[in-house]
């Protein structure tokens, strides 16, 4: 029986190889970018599962309301890991890691600075599966000046992974940190990577026992069976406790104030968290959402090609049914067949679109920024994932029209009493307009979001980041000021800041500030030099910049206008005076100037309280102003001079305006990869109208030579035979308008800083749409419409 169905399916395809290579194609281009949309989400869904207890792992992070202010942190004081170990029984384990800022280690005559190093408790490797292949994991990191690196680290130091009890000298103290243990790469799906672990014994600010300031990720293993909940719950009130030994909690929280502890899984951290002081860059579950319904939209329009093809065709497979059923076949046998034709179509499809998404897969990781490959452990979930895809798509698709055709009546076919043509096709109708309503929404929301993008780009941030060089690691030096002063001497330059604080940068620290009318308010703390606000080209709307002239301006303080007026100083700021810090560690500075807002982090948020000091910190990099069309030949002379200085350590930067794009750049990938679907949503549904069309026009060929010899024009044929398709084109954009502006109205709302939303994206995607879906149509139309009526009307 399946053998007969088989061979009659592949018969009635080659038969029909038109209808036949445009279902393929359509489900083959609509399973391919579903593919590569679900190896998309699979690869964020999987951050963090390589810990065998992910589902025990919860990360504890910090709530700080001050001031009227919510900050919310990924990080918690010091003491906090100890304390929830020895108050909750239910902790197993708790352990912190700091990231370690400015590392450079040894190697031989050279200083090789290293991103990828962390400070952490020795318990690390008993909370995350990092697998050591050299050396003890329950005591590597036991004693101090201790470090555990990654083989990769390894062979890059030393060319081999066997070199438990080799030292590595950090520049940076010159102290020699004995290698305990070599662990295996950390994979890229995780929230942090290291490819050095130092102890935190090592380090002084792991002893500080004080709650309430922060600087540790902090992460804690909990036993089995334990509620994360209860325990949660039970934080506020031993929070309070902590605090009570170093401040006077009363009065801090008198004023609204609060520090609270909450926790988030670490299965959530990748996709769910945007907190500050993450220990990296992090996804959006928005993205995963937004993408699963474009890969469920993509293959609904394809599978609505489908049906819509077979119902169209049912004229011409109605007298097969008739026949049939005369020659005593069952429903039940015709529905067999007309499934199995749609199983074969969709299985030949999948075969395709498997190839195409392998061979797209490099191509797609350089648009998403992945590096997703297909291994062996793939196949164990996309081999049944296929099975299930044939199964429901085949049966999705050819469910319809199987049901639909078996349903004729022999008689009725007979005497042809069957509707024919376009016309009398509710459903095909119902479906055309879904399927356009989806390609109007895609078409849409890919403006609004290009829209937003070049508004991002092109906004006015209140300084220049045009060419402005940054050169890292300048607090190696002994005396910064002396390269900031050789670097001023090369031609181009125009001015040079040493600062770790700059626009895109995202180094932070508040500082609390208080005036005579407002106490508390938590705020930016910049230490600059008396060079900074010129080379960012920032403007002041009163006083003046820092200046070494004045041996006052130690003291000096300049603020930004949101700063001014959250501390009730407006413009009357000048010359007032304000207090940083709390308790016995207080600072009173006299405000010179009030430099207009800028937009020192993402464009997401409003601009905050910020205030700058001059003063030099230890995190220093300087900041040059290039004016000059040759950047190759400054940047050799920047290295050059650089080399002078540090000949053993790596000439490092990058351009701020780079360092802007990255900021945004996840919005980047989305933006191209909406452009891609969007494509191919309009080519699928493109191609489901070109088939009916041709099907439309098949079907009246009769009608259109008569209409001929009666003496219709072409234009009048092209014209009947379009206006029921653009008809439906045009209530598709009546319904997809109204909801794409809804939802990406809501998109644009986690933007503090948006572009709204432009009357042309909705006259342009109309357009667009009614110029496509014509294109598509005329050419059958015009086709059909210039045929020889004698050919159409000499069997009659």
């Amino acid at each position: 029986m399946i053998r007969n169905y088989l061979k009659v399916a592949v018969r009635t395809l080659l038969k029909n190889k038109g209808f036949t290579f445009i279902n393929i194609l359509g489900l083959a281009l609509g399973l391919a970018t579903c593919l590569l949309i679900i190896f998309y989400v699979v690869d964020e869904l999987s951050y963090d599962r390589y810990n065998t207890k992910y589902d025990r792992i919860y990360r504890v992070n910090t709530d700080l309301k001050y001031g009227g202010v919510l900050t919310s942190f990924a990080i918690v004081a010091p003491p906090v890991a100890d304390a929830l170990k020895s108050n909750f029984p239910e902790v197993e384990n708790a352990v912190r890691i700091s990231p370690a800022i400015n590392i450079r280690f040894k190697k031989g005559e050279h200083d090789i600075a290293e991103d990828k190093v962390i400070y952490c408790d020795p318990g690390i490797f008993t909370v995350f599966t990092l697998p050591m292949i050299d050396g003890d994991p329950k005591t590597a990191l036991n004693d101090p000046n201790s470090i555990v690196i990654t083989e990769s680290a390894a062979k890059k130091y030393f060319n081999k992974t066997t070199v438990v009890g080799q030292t590595l000298t950090i520049n940076n103290d010159s102290i020699p940190h004995k290698i305990t243990g070599v662990i295996k790469d950390m994979p890229v799906q995780s929230h942090f990577t290291a490819n050095f672990f130092l102890s935190t014994l090592s380090q002084e600010s792991a002893r500080d026992k004080t709650f309430n300031h922060f600087n540790f990720s902090t992460y804690m293993l909990l036993k089995p069976g334990t509620d994360y909940k209860h325990l949660e719950a039970k934080l506020p009130a031993l929070m309070r406790q902590w605090l009570s030994s170093s401040m006077n909690i009363a009065k801090f929280e008198k004023g609204g104030n609060y520090i609270r502890l909450n926790l988030t899984s670490l299965k959530d951290i990748h996709l769910q968290s945007n907190r500050q002081r993450e220990l990296g860059p992090n996804g959006n579950i928005q993205y995963i959402y937004i993408f699963s319904a474009i890969a469920i939209f993509i293959l609904v329009l394809a599978c609505i090609n489908f049906m819509n093809l077979s119902t169209a065709r049912s004229a011409s497979r109605a007298r097969e049914v008739g026949v049939r059923k005369v020659l005593g076949s069952s429903r039940g046998y015709l529905i067999g067949q007309f499934l199995s034709e749609s199983l074969l179509v969709t299985f030949v499809a999948t075969i395709i679109a498997v190839l195409t998404a392998w061979l797209l897969l490099p191509v797609f990781n350089q648009l998403s920024g992945k590096d997703m490959a297909v291994s062996a452990q793939t196949f164990t979930w996309l081999l049944p994932a296929l099975l299930v895809i044939v199964v429901i798509v085949g049966v999705l698709s050819g469910s319809y029209p199987a049901f639909f055709l078996s349903a004729f009546q022999p008689v009725d076919v007979l005497k042809g009493q069957i509707a024919t043509g376009f016309k009398g096709g509710k459903l095909r109708s119902f479906l055309v307009i879904f399927q356009f309503s989806i390609s109007i929404f895609l078409i849409i929301g890919t403006l609004i979001i290009y829209n937003q993008l070049k508004y991002i780009q092109n906004k006015d941030l209140g300084f220049n980041r045009s060419q402005l060089l940054i050169v890292k690691n300048v607090n190696a030096l002994n005396n910064p000021k002396i390269l900031k002063q050789e670097m001023k001497q090369i031609p181009g330059v125009v001015d040079a800041t040493l600062s770790a604080y700059f626009p895109t940068n995202f180094t932070h620290f508040p500082n609390s500030i208080s005036s005579e009318h407002k106490s508390g308010l938590l705020a930016e703390y910049w230490s600059v030099d008396e060079d900074y606000l010129h080379t960012m080209g920032m403007h002041l709307s009163s006083g003046r910049g820092f200046s070494n002239q004045f041996s006052s301006d130690s003291l000096a303080m300049v603020i930004n206008q949101t700063a001014a007026n959250m501390l009730g100083l407006n413009n009357d700021a000048l010359n007032k005076t304000l207090t940083t810090g709390q308790g016995t560690s207080t600072k009173t500075y006299h405000i010179i100037g009030i430099v207009k807002d800028f937009n020192f982090s993402s464009l997401r948020d409003n601009i905050s309280p910020l205030v700058m000091v001059m003063n030099q910190d230890w995190r220093t990099w300087l900041c040059i102003k290039v004016n000059t069309k040759n950047l190759p030949a400054f940047l050799n002379q920047a290295e050059h001079t650089w080399k002078t200085l540090a000949p053993n350590l790596q000439f490092e930067y990058s351009f701020m305006d780079a360092d802007f794009d990255a900021m945004y750049r996840t919005e980047q990938r989305m933006g191209n990869l909406f452009v891609i679907f969007t494509s191919l949503a309009i080519i699928i549904a493109s191609l489901g109208l070109f088939g009916l069309a041709a099907y439309a026009a098949e079907q009246r060929n009769r009608e259109i030579g008569i209409r001929k010899i009666l003496g219709a024009s072409v234009s009048n044929l092209v014209t009947m035979l379009s206006k029921d398709f653009i008809k439906l084109v045009f209530i598709s954009i009546i319904i997809a308008t109204p909801l794409a502006w809804l939802i990406m109205n809501k998109w644009l709302q986690g933007y503090a800083y948006r572009q709204n939303i432009q009357w042309w994206v909705f006259v342009v995607t109309a357009l667009a749409t009614v110029v496509i879906a014509f294109v598509t149509i005329s050419f059958q139309s015009i086709k059909a419409a210039m045929a020889n009526p004698v050919e159409s009307l000499k069997n009659e």
